[in-house]
């Protein structure tokens, strides 16, 4: 049992509070914005370096670091597997966002991976993308669709699902290497938590 009170934590490691959410049946999450300059790029079998460039740029300021610490074989265990959906989103030439779609669970999908780079966020690119989340996770015959975000992510992005329509159903407590203690990102990533 837990208790109570603060818990000192080793140099070189983070700690996160993730909330999982989930969605039992699709909702149109925001309307869409009225000027759209963004493209939904499905990724077929995606280039593992391809791959990671985008989540380092994507999750850099959030400290993704899960996928940056896999080799090619096994990253492409997992974005090339047929029940797993991987698109860019495509702004002035340029891949500007990330969306994964696992489907690998029967009757469920995780939405993975959710995020934009620092030159889409604020324009209504996050509402338009989820929105395409939405209907493609929904287009397969699932119970359910479910999400995890924690305080290391962009802080509104809790208040952004649940105002989707996800609804929080459990809490853990996240313990993890500081990827820029092991070079997984630079030190400069994610300025705003302290590199002890």
């Amino acid at each position: 049992m837990l208790q109570n009170g603060y818990l000192d934590l080793p140099r070189g490691k983070i700690a996160a509070v993730v909330t999982s959410l989930e969605m039992t049946k699709r909702v149109v999450a925001y309307p869409d914005p009225s000027i759209i300059s963004w493209q939904l790029m499905p990724q077929i079998k995606p280039d593992p370096d391809w791959y990671q460039l985008l989540f380092e740029r994507v999750g850099r300021e959030w400290l993704w670091f899960s996928r940056l610490r896999m080799s090619s074989a096994e990253l492409k265990e997992i974005i090339w597997h047929p029940d797993v959906l991987v698109f860019s989103v495509r702004h002035e030439g340029h891949d500007e966002g990330l969306l994964e779609l696992d489907f690998r669970t029967p009757g469920d999908c995780e939405l993975a991976f959710f995020g934009l780079t620092a030159k889409l966020r604020g324009a209504g690119a996050g509402r338009w993308l989820l929105n395409r989340a939405l209907e493609a996770a929904w287009a397969r015959p699932i119970r359910k669709l479910w999400v995890h975000t924690c305080t290391l992510d962009h802080p509104s992005a809790l208040k952004f699902y649940r105002n989707a329509g996800f609804v929080p159903v459990s809490r853990q407590i996240e313990l993890a290497d500081d990827p820029r203690s092991l070079g997984v990102l630079p030190h400069t990533a994610a300025p705003d938590i302290p590199l002890l």
